[in-house]
């Protein structure tokens, strides 16, 4: 196999895997932001910053992935 056909192969498995782990963590983010808003709607507000900022870091670990996945399909060897 050529090593064009394994940059193809790897960088598909690292979007998938990326994309899949960012979605499952920023659905379980968001589920336990409402919980915790329905516990204790006085603190909606800080809840809601945390999460904010928890989905911005998670999406930028899914934005790498893409960002890795792209090298590896354009690099010239």
């Amino acid at each position: 196999m050529d090593i064009h056909v394994f940059s193809i192969i790897f960088s598909s498995l690292c979007i998938a895997i990326g994309a899949f782990g960012a979605a499952l963590a920023q659905g379980r983010a968001i589920s336990s932001a409402l919980e915790g808003i329905a516990r204790q709607p006085q603190v909606s507000g800080e809840i809601r910053t945390t999460m904010i900022i928890g989905l911005a870091l998670i999406e930028s670990l899914a934005i790498y992935c893409l960002v890795i996945s792209l090298i590896l399909l354009f690099v010239k060897w």
